[in-house]
């Protein structure tokens, strides 16, 4: 028989805390909110109050039910005020010794047939269980950030926990509007388990100067669509729970990604926590505030002292692919003449036809006036010969990912453009230095690497190799912004900065499922519910190809010989039956 929840308890009334008592309040149900001491209450109430007067004013509840909301919550410093609760859930700090403290006291206090659960993010259920008389009653009911709001929540299933229990917390999650997905008690769960990985690789690209903390989450945000950055995401969770998390995952795991980066547990000590603290990785307005403020490592913008750009006013693109397309759109767009190389007339024609294409779907839209389309068309010649290119002041190379192919292209083009050109490479994995070194002029070769479709991505890797010269940097990068891009700057190595820290996530996916530990449903749903990301990893996986994740994969293992980026043997043995993705119509999911 399935219990009936009226009252909840929830203990620990901190921003996640305060979020789950809202959470039940707004769906009817009286909610007992225990803390520590009066402070604390205080700070819980207000967090509450808060979060509740800021939906009222947005219109997203009305007086009335504003009102009846707190109607249903009863505050407290009493641990006896929940003797009454069907269930009770603890939102404290993530302290082991804690959590199995307070547990062993309800244990005592409320009746036999309520349920215990506990929010953490990765701590061993099992072992909080076994702190009570009763540890089938005890499950974990994870939420997500900001609770009210994110619809997800992992319910952890321990090896004890009862069938009745596990299913009656499941169905009562989906009463309260959250999508469960149910999983068993391992560190991090899924949605961690995979995320923090992911931000761990990212304070290592910060930490080890490969890249500015504003480009780390510039390219994640443009490049990815993810909606912050990992850097700025890190400050938010809270570099003191970061770093007990992954320290948890560690231990239990043993993956040398997930071992917290030395500079996390350095700022910790520092109490530089991230927004709570007014400073993390960016330095904010006030403890708690959203407003990131100028400091040290703000980028003062513009090219540094000394370096003077070099004048474009000319581009050419070797190319006739869908990338090549769409820069040639880009450039033109911006106002900038554009000679593309193609390898035939007919090549020519396409590439003019599918940019006409592209530009009558926009003056449908009413992005696009005829009038414009004219003059960027105007500004576009189609060409056979590379020797047309002479007398651009950029060259950008979109051909196939050969570096054969490449190089035969490098030296032609040193041969043929003029003293002063920038030759660039819209390569997404390889060396740009073995490019650079087939010419007499390394010092202007330099990647720029868009996304597809290149019109539409806001996002450019800008790659400088070790023989780069400085002003072919900066005016890479205020190039980037003249036609309206968001230039990002890195060093010459696999991956760059998005496919470096993208690709290993997705590896520890398909990991995540051949291990069975959950299915691809699941994994999808956790990372796009609980982590706000607008594709589950399997769903990405299949769009980009099977077979061109592998390649990449392969590439970082081979770049880094970091033992986790070695590809998953599943996906090798999708990828050896013809399983690639939507374009064989089967991957990790089949497809009309």
């Amino acid at each position: 028989m399935t219990r009936d929840f009226s009252t909840v308890g929830v203990i620990g009334l901190g921003t996640m805390g305060a979020g789950i008592v809202e959470v039940f309040a707004r769906k009817g149900f009286d909610v007992v909110a225990v803390e520590v001491s009066d402070a604390a209450l205080e700070r819980g109430k207000g967090v509450v109050g808060k979060s509740t007067a800021r939906a009222l004013s947005r219109g997203k509840m009305t007086q009335e039910e504003h009102d009846a909301l707190h109607s249903r919550v009863t505050f407290s410093t009493d641990f006896d005020a929940l003797a009454g609760c069907q269930l009770v859930i603890e939102a404290v700090p993530e302290s082991l010794e804690l959590k199995k403290e307070i547990f062993s006291h309800l244990d005592e206090i409320v009746g036999p047939e309520a349920i215990l659960a506990t929010n953490t993010s990765s701590l061993p259920v099992t072992e909080i269980a076994v702190a009570t008389n009763h540890p089938k009653r005890v499950v974990g009911m994870h939420f997500f950030n900001p609770a009210p709001v994110l619809e997800f929540v992992e319910v952890i299933r321990t090896v004890i926990t009862a069938d009745d229990v596990f299913e009656d917390v499941k169905a009562l999650a989906q009463r309260i509007g959250k999508q469960p997905v149910v999983v068993g008690d391992k560190a991090g769960f899924i949605a961690n388990a995979l995320l923090f990985g992911y931000l761990n690789h990212a304070v290592s690209m910060f930490e080890t100067r490969y890249a500015t903390r504003e480009d780390v989450d510039a390219a994640m945000r443009f490049g990815c669509g993810y909606p912050m950055g990992p850097l700025a995401l890190l400050d938010l969770i809270g570099l003191d729970t970061a770093y007990e998390i992954l320290d948890t995952m560690y231990k239990q795991g043993r993956d040398r990604l997930h071992a917290p980066r030395p500079i996390i547990k350095q700022m910790v000590s520092a109490g530089l926590l991230g927004r709570k603290s007014g400073r993390g990785f960016y330095t904010y307005a006030a403890p708690g505030s959203s407003e990131v403020v100028a400091d040290g490592q703000t980028p003062s913008g513009g090219a540094p002292e000394g370096v003077s750009l070099r004048p474009i006013a000319s581009v050419g693109v070797v190319g006739s692919g869908t990338m090549a397309t769409g820069i040639i759109e880009v450039f033109a767009k911006a106002g900038y003449a554009v000679k593309f190389i193609a390898r035939g007339q007919d090549k020519v024609d396409g590439v003019l036809n599918n940019i006409k294409r592209s530009q009558t779907k926009m003056i449908d839209r009413g992005r696009l006036t005829q009038e414009a389309a004219d003059a960027i068309n105007s500004r576009i010649t189609g060409a056979l010969s590379r020797e047309d290119l002479a007398d651009v002041d950029i060259v950008v190379e979109a051909i196939a990912e050969s570096l054969d192919l490449k190089q035969e292209l490098f030296r032609d083009l040193d041969r043929i453009c003029k003293p002063g050109a920038i030759l660039a490479t819209t390569t997404s994995s390889l060396p740009i230095i073995d490019c650079a070194k087939v010419t007499s002029r390394p010092g202007d070769v330099i990647g720029m690497h868009f996304f597809n479709p290149a019109q539409i991505m806001k996002l450019v890797e800008v790659i400088h190799t070790v023989a780069t010269a400085p002003d072919v940097l900066a005016t890479v990068q205020d190039l980037c912004a003249k036609v309206g891009k968001v230039a990002v700057t890195c060093g010459d190595r696999s991956g760059f900065i998005v496919n470096a820290l993208l690709f290993p996530y997705l590896n520890d996916a398909v990991k995540m499922l051949e291990a069975h530990y959950a299915e691809a449903d699941d994994i999808d749903i956790a990372m796009k519910k609980g982590c706000s990301l607008p594709m589950g990893p399997f769903e990405l996986l299949d769009v980009v190809g099977l077979d061109v994740s592998l390649a990449i994969e392969r590439e970082l293992y081979t770049e880094f010989r970091e033992p986790g980026f070695a590809p998953s043997p599943l996906l090798e043995h999708l990828v050896t039956a013809g399983y690639l993705g939507r374009k064989t119509k089967r991957g990790f999911r089949t497809y009309a």
